[in-house]
């Protein structure tokens, strides 16, 4: 026989029952205590270091300051009433309760909600019921520590079983005697719903943060692989140049021999197969890379060599430039050559948007180790706004220097200016072989 299907409200209130067993039936006694509040606020963070430090026990020394206020107000109860030591026991059950949700939350509301009668008959106080003045602010501030400890569907289920028991206590427990179970529940529902709210806030608040950190993350994951694709790119042309000499001198080198032995002549032939391959797969590579709007450039890849072109491009853009050379001038491999024109060129560009009225200066350095770079800029002047960008210009210079083995810093100067400096290693060039050294 096939079983009947459950209705949708059916299902609601099963589910409605689910979450009252977890909010306040399971381990409703499991030891879970509060941690210490976060100091990075920002109140918090501007106190000295051991303020700080005591200033993240807040929570617990108001939870603890209000049970002593139960424990002083049952004091005045049992005077005022003549004074009893039952009277005055009574006032430890709620204060209990208080201390209690600092490590069992939810078992904590069950004692300062069942104990209420037992407090009531101990404390002799008929002129409210079921809640003594000591339990009536006792149970409000349990409900609003759980409540802040727990998600907000916690403090709607203990809202409807006060309700529940003050209407059940005022039936059949307090017949004759007057009662205060509106003001309880008028004074709760006030209470647990500004608690909620800014749990609910406060919840909110960490998953925006979440989301910023992972977006900034994906962010700088992106820019990284777009830094890397760029190169990629620009690099295709240096090294598809190197193979397509290599190529064509394979090619070449077995005419330029007389009579040269067939074991020479294939492996010419190897090398030139080999550096085909190269090119083929190298194409297909930077296919993969390439974005469906890339144009390959037209002309070759700039160098060293094009530097005066690209300052006087920026002189007429507006900003200061002077150049120093300094070493022996030599020809280096065409990869460090365009990485160094990129570094110089991303580095004024940043000049220009981030820092407009003032000066920069170049330096390159030829070394007997390498290259090295230094691109500075004074501060800012005059009335003009920096231009924002996109953030990406560090991130492909520090790509190039890394792709290259060499070393770079990107900082402020101390007159308020910036400061690029990288070194690139390049291997000293092998001696030409001549026929005279050969032999």
């Amino acid at each position: 026989m096939t079983e009947k299907t459950r209705s949708p409200e059916f299902h609601l209130a099963m589910g409605a029952l689910s979450g009252l067993r977890q909010d306040l039936f399971h381990d409703a006694f499991a030891y879970r205590p509060l941690p210490p509040m976060r100091t990075d606020g920002p109140i918090t963070r501007r106190l000295p270091g051991r303020l700080r430090k005591y200033a993240a026990w807040t929570p617990h020394t108001v939870v603890v300051g209000t049970a002593m206020f139960v424990l002083l107000l049952s004091a005045v109860v049992a005077d005022s009433g003549g004074g009893s030591l039952s009277a005055l026991l009574a006032g430890f059950i709620p204060a209990a309760a208080l201390v209690m949700t600092l490590v069992r939350p939810a078992g904590a509301w069950w004692v300062s909600l069942l104990s209420t009668p037992v407090v009531g008959v101990l404390g002799h106080y008929w002129d409210g019921w079921p809640w003594t003045p000591s339990s009536f602010v006792a149970h409000l501030a349990v409900m609003v520590v759980v409540a802040a400890r727990s998600r907000p569907r916690t403090a709607a289920w203990m809202w409807a079983c006060t309700a529940v028991y003050a209407l059940f206590a005022e039936g059949f427990l307090g017949v004759g005697y007057s009662s205060d179970s509106p003001q309880m529940l008028v004074f709760s529902a006030f209470a647990l719903l500004t608690t909620a709210l800014v749990s609910i806030r406060r919840e909110a608040q960490r998953e925006v943060t979440v989301q910023k950190t992972v977006t900034a993350v994906e962010r700088d994951r992106r820019t990284l692989l777009e830094e890397r694709t760029t190169i990629a790119r620009e690099l295709h042309d240096v090294v598809a140049h190197h193979m397509s000499v290599v190529a064509i001198q394979a090619e070449a080198a077995p005419y330029r021999v007389e009579n040269p032995p067939p074991e020479l002549e294939q492996a010419f032939v190897t090398i030139r197969e080999n550096a085909v391959a190269a090119l083929t797969e190298l194409r297909r590579v930077l296919g993969v890379v390439r974005a469906e709007d890339y144009e390959a450039p037209d002309a070759p890849q700039p160098t060293l060599a094009d530097l005066d072109g690209l300052i006087a491009n920026v002189r007429d853009a507006g900003l200061t430039v002077d150049r120093t050379v300094t070493g022996s001038v030599r020809e280096l491999p065409q990869g460090v050559e365009l990485s160094a024109y990129r570094i110089i060129q991303e580095a004024l560009s940043n000049t220009l948007r981030h820092a407009p009225g003032s000066t920069a200066k170049v330096e390159v350095s030829y070394v007997l180790g390498g290259l090295g770079l230094r691109i500075v800029n004074t501060a800012p002047q005059g009335l003009a706004k920096p231009s924002p960008g996109a953030g990406h210009g560090i991130t492909g210079m520090r790509e190039r220097v890394t792709m290259l083995n060499g070393e770079m810093t990107a900082q402020a100067a101390e007159d308020g200016g910036y400061e690029v400096a990288a070194f690139i290693p390049v291997a000293p060039a092998a001696p030409a072989v001549t026929p005279e050294s050969a032999s």
